[in-house]
């Protein structure tokens, strides 16, 4: 079952919502991996690819906050912190091994995040963002 991007998680920055469309993109990658039976070597490509998305997404709405004054900076960027924790967690209990049960279970955590993330803090952010920028 894939999870499809709509309208409704735009955030109306376009670099911003390229990248949450490759995010989605993988994610679906990993659905369709599961489905095949090949989930356990998909999640291990996700993971790699998270750990370079983590570098140049969150490093870019950092710089989008600062630049913006974005008064909720602080509780966004916990938000990331709290995410790369339990990516780094799920990581580490990836290396005892790989089950059906493992995938399924980080196919949940980032579906999740993703889906609220993008649909309260990016869209709050982005909001605020896209009013500031306008007024300049």
């Amino acid at each position: 079952m894939a999870i499809e991007w709509s309208k409704t998680l735009s955030t109306g920055i376009l670099w911003q919502d390229t990248q949450h469309k490759e995010l989605f993109r993988k994610i679906n990658n990993l659905l369709d991996a599961m489905s095949a039976g090949l989930g356990k070597e998909e999640v291990k490509r996700l993971f790699k690819f998270l750990d370079d998305y983590f570098v140049v997404h969150f490093e870019a709405e950092e710089r989008a906050m600062n630049s913006a004054s974005y008064p909720d900076m602080l509780s966004h960027l916990a938000e990331h912190t709290r995410f790369i924790e339990d990516v780094a967690a799920l990581k580490k209990e990836c290396a005892g091994g790989v089950t059906g049960a493992f995938v399924m279970k980080v196919e949940a955590r980032v579906v999740d995040w993703l889906i609220n993330h993008i649909g309260s803090a990016d869209k709050a952010m982005a909001g605020f963002i896209l009013k500031a920028t306008s007024k300049n």
